[in-house]
């Protein structure tokens, strides 16, 4: 039986770039080269793709050492000037004169979960691991998740939808605006990034400023959402028409909550698969994130994220992840691997689901 030919998509124009490649040579690592021919495409910071043997080389790279011991800046610079040559070359990108029948997708954030890419490759033909378009639009933004969970009647966090516009017309509007609206401590987010990027958690009104000018500096738009006391619990979902829900997770923060650093660089969050909460919670979890999966029009996967008050019993949805990540540390691969799924099966049930996939 000939090898169905994978184009493997990484990098991107994302402040989650370098996580998009250590997903991706993880991926990599555990689709069957007997069944599939691996291509991987490497995009640039610039929007620039390349091919051939510097996607491989970079593809190689043990990018997770670089960030530990060295800084984002450091191995940014290093990864420009592995591709500076390359970069500078023509380049054609045409899937189908090189033989693509599938595309993995492991852009995280901007231009890759976000609706953008996908968009592209369905006007390519190419079908691709995971949500499709409007799925991918929606959960990138945090808001608009929020609409469509709490109307499918699940519990979300309260906030405000403020723009970045009118925060740099008048500051102490908006300063005002929030403090009548929450009490502290309250988060502050870019209502269009992953990864915890931009995000901070405001405890007094001497660091709302700085925490406006990070979310405002990065997106349009900018979510202010109370800060809600609970465990965090996380569940992957897994499928099309008839999706799988996984076992619960739980993180526990090694700082003041889960953001960029805690997860990718110190890494001293802790995991624990099963969560630390009652079996009959974990049922409740579970099911909550399949009306959420369906409510959104998720296919392929997602990684949905709650906060559960065990005290309360509330059990309040946080965000959707559509391509989450598949480092040694990420969740979701975990997840499955608890639920009878190690990563060589989940790569290729995902690369099924995609040629499944009937897309407009």
């Amino acid at each position: 039986m000939p090898r169905i030919t994978v184009a493997l998509i990484f990098g991107g124009r994302s402040s989650e770039h370098e996580i998009s490649i250590i997903s991706a040579k993880s991926i990599a690592a555990n689709i069957s080269t007997e069944r599939y021919k691996v291509i991987p495409f490497y995009i640039t910071h610039e929007g620039r793709w390349l091919c051939d043997g510097i996607a491989q080389d970079i593809l190689n790279l043990d990018l997770s050492a670089l960030l530990r011991n060295s800084s984002l800046e450091a191995t940014r610079a290093t990864l420009r000037e592995m591709v500076k040559e390359a970069a500078q070359k023509p380049f054609d990108l045409d899937f189908r004169s090189a033989g693509i029948e599938v595309a993995f997708l492991t852009l995280h954030g901007t231009y890759g979960e976000d609706g953008r890419i996908q968009g592209f490759l369905d006007t390519c033909g190419i079908p691709y691991t995971g949500c499709g378009v409007l799925a991918s639009a929606l959960t990138m933004d945090k808001a608009l998740t929020k609409l469509c969970v709490a109307d499918a009647g699940l519990a979300v966090a309260p906030s405000i939808t403020l723009f970045s516009l009118d925060y740099h017309t008048d500051p102490e509007s908006m300063h005002s605006l929030i403090e009548q609206q929450f009490a502290y401590p309250f988060f502050v987010k870019p209502a269009n990034l992953g990864s915890s990027i931009g995000i901070s958690k405001v405890h007094q009104r001497a660091e709302l400023p700085s925490a406006l000018e990070s979310a405002c500096s990065l997106d349009a738009k900018v979510l202010v959402e109370k800060a809600i006391s609970g465990r965090e619990i996380e569940v992957a979902v897994l499928g099309n028409e008839q999706p799988e829900v996984s076992v619960c997770g739980e993180i526990e923060p090694g700082s003041d909550f889960y953001d960029y650093e805690d997860k990718y660089i110190h890494n001293s969050a802790q995991l624990f698969i099963p969560a630390r909460i009652p079996g009959h919670m974990q049922e409740e979890v579970r099911c909550a994130a399949l009306k959420a999966y369906k409510a959104l029009g998720c296919r392929g996967m997602s990684r949905i994220d709650f906060f559960v008050d065990e005290k309360t019993g509330s059990i309040i949805l946080n965000e959707v992840n559509t391509i989450p990540g598949f480092t040694d540390i990420s969740m979701y691969p975990r997840l499955m691997h608890a639920s009878g799924i190690p990563f060589p099966e989940l790569a290729e049930r995902l690369l099924q689901l995609a040629l499944q996939t009937v897309r407009p």
